[in-house]
């Protein structure tokens, strides 16, 4: 049974009938249409934490898509389950790849320097500073392109670079 016919909530039934509407009225031709489909579903699938499902979804969605820009969500969404279930060169391989498909994704290059960071902390914690360090000078070029991109966002990340150093650049909201 396709997931659309098992929301069972209120909010997901209404989403997945406006979505259904709206995909039904514009003019896309039925390749890139479906593609949304597997791409609706995987986004449902992974809200429920059901990533295995959503993985499946968005790999066939991106078979189907060809419009870069919906592509780089698609992967970015893909790194988001890999990031979240430790795998971080996986994560990082499709964060990237969403990047070459559309470089102003800026949750893409906030999530790229958050692992940055982690791999800087973890190179702290086991006494390899200058390691560290690489990976953190990383993590910051990451997070300024990020805030540039949103600036109202990332406040953790633009406190951090001010207060190691990394950045001079001040941000006005």
């Amino acid at each position: 049974m396709p997931r659309t016919q098992r929301n069972d909530n209120f909010i997901d039934k209404s989403f997945t009938v406006m979505a259904d509407l709206i995909l039904k009225m514009l003019p896309a031709n039925k390749r890139a249409k479906e593609a949304f489909v597997y791409y609706r579903d995987g986004m449902s699938a992974q809200a429920e934490g059901e990533y295995a499902e959503a993985l499946d979804n968005y790999k066939e969605a991106l078979q189907l898509e060809e419009d870069a820009y919906d592509r780089s969500y698609i992967l970015y969404n893909m790194g988001l389950i890999y990031a979240s279930n430790g795998d971080h060169d996986q994560a990082l391989e499709l964060y990237h790849q969403a990047l070459e498909n559309n470089p102003r994704l800026p949750q893409a290059l906030n999530n790229v320097a958050v692992i940055y960071h982690h791999l800087g902390d973890k190179e702290k914690e086991a006494g390899n500073s200058e390691a560290a360090e690489a990976w953190y000078d990383k993590a910051a070029e990451y997070w300024k392109q990020a805030i540039r991109l949103a600036p109202n966002n990332y406040i953790e990340a633009q406190n951090w670079l001010k207060t190691t150093g990394r950045s001079a650049m001040d941000v006005y909201f």
